[in-house]
């Protein structure tokens, strides 16, 4: 299967090298990333600046832009060929959540969906990062799984793997989106000429993880799967809304 690999941390980071390394072994594989850690870029591309691509000296293309960039002009321009499947990751850290609104990883993994191709994206959700190759082992299978019973085509994969060793994982399991609480105050400081600078604090806590969630599911040692759906429409609300907006016509 010809699959094109990217991520939002990186071309250097481990993740991405461990996942590469894993799916080199049974499929043709592109690694096209940015060429620096883009973490919380989310859908962002770049529109004011132009984007190049450089080959890096085992085989990694590295690009100035974005992890939507990455995916965009690979498939739109640069690849000879179409892929089979995008995959984004492995990230350094969790995704679960609110985190896919603002995931680089995610990010990567929607614009292929909507480049027409199936998409995944999976971190590994502890801050150590010991065990990338528990990650990239679920992913293999995922994919080989993929191959007879394919994605819908409004829908990618999130995958969150806890960063333990293969053989403890627990198993996986089909989640939704947990929440978080409202994300904490941000951090004020000075920088050297006495000018107020901002840092983002840290994110807020879990408030929705209860049975059933992707935070629950990787709290408990399993590996949390959430279909997300590319069309956000709420569709649930289409008639609801049509009677609201007749009241202001």
């Amino acid at each position: 299967m010809k699959i094109l690999l990217s991520n939002d941390d990186g071309v250097f980071a481990e993740g991405l090298e461990t996942l590469h390394r894993h799916l080199q072994q049974q499929h043709d594989v592109t690694v096209i990333a940015p060429d620096r850690n883009c973490s919380g870029a989310s859908n962002a591309l770049s529109l004011t600046n132009p984007l190049r691509i450089q080959q890096r000296h085992n085989g990694f293309y590295a690009v100035n832009g974005t992890p939507s960039d990455c995916v965009h002009l690979a498939i739109n321009s640069f690849l000879d060929e179409d892929p089979q499947l995008v995959v984004s990751g492995i990230n350094h850290g969790p995704n679960l959540g609110d985190d896919v609104v603002y995931s680089g990883t995610v990010a990567a993994a929607t614009e292929g969906r909507y480049m027409g191709l199936p998409a995944i994206a999976v971190s590994l959700a502890g801050h150590n990062g010991k065990h990338f190759d528990t990650a990239a082992k679920v992913i293999c299978q995922i994919i080989e799984h993929l191959k007879q019973h394919p994605l819908p085509a409004d829908q990618i994969l999130n995958v969150n793997v806890p960063d333990v060793p293969y053989e403890e994982l627990k198993g996986i399991q089909a989640t939704r989106q947990g929440r978080r609480h409202r994300a904490e105050t941000m951090v004020k400081s000075q920088d050297p000429w006495g000018r107020d600078i901002y840092w983002y604090g840290p994110v807020g806590t879990e408030q929705d993880a209860g049975p059933g969630t992707d935070f629950y599911a990787v709290a408990n040692g399993y590996c949390s799967v959430t279909p997300l759906s590319v069309d956000m429409t709420a569709y649930r609300s289409l008639d609801d809304m049509q009677s609201w907006l007749k009241k202001i016509q």
